[in-house]
């Protein structure tokens, strides 16, 4: 019984200490510099894609692909502008 426990407290200190290795984000800048990074990301893959569609080097599976994850990446970022400002709206409405 002994055995099982101390085999159990070290499957738990490895899995602790792997999951401990990637730090959360220390701030909300950070978090924003990785979503606007993917953001990126994306658009320059549908681009990619669609320069490798125009030369015949990719299917059109691909192409619609590439573009309907652009389109969305972009409503993503339009939606989290809007959002931002009207919370500035907001905070400019309150009385001081």
């Amino acid at each position: 019984m002994d055995i099982k426990k101390s085999l159990a407290a070290q499957a738990y200190a490895q899995t602790r200490s792997a999951v401990a290795l990637e730090p959360p984000p220390n701030s909300a800048e950070d978090g924003a510099a990785r979503f606007l990074g993917s953001f990126a990301e994306t658009l320059s893959r549908g681009e990619e894609t669609a320069r490798a569609a125009m030369t015949g080097g990719a299917d059109p599976h691909a192409l619609v692909e590439a573009l309907a994850s652009s389109q969305t990446a972009v409503e993503t970022v339009v939606t989290v502008r809007d959002r931002v400002v009207e919370a500035y709206q907001e905070i400019l409405r309150m009385p001081v």
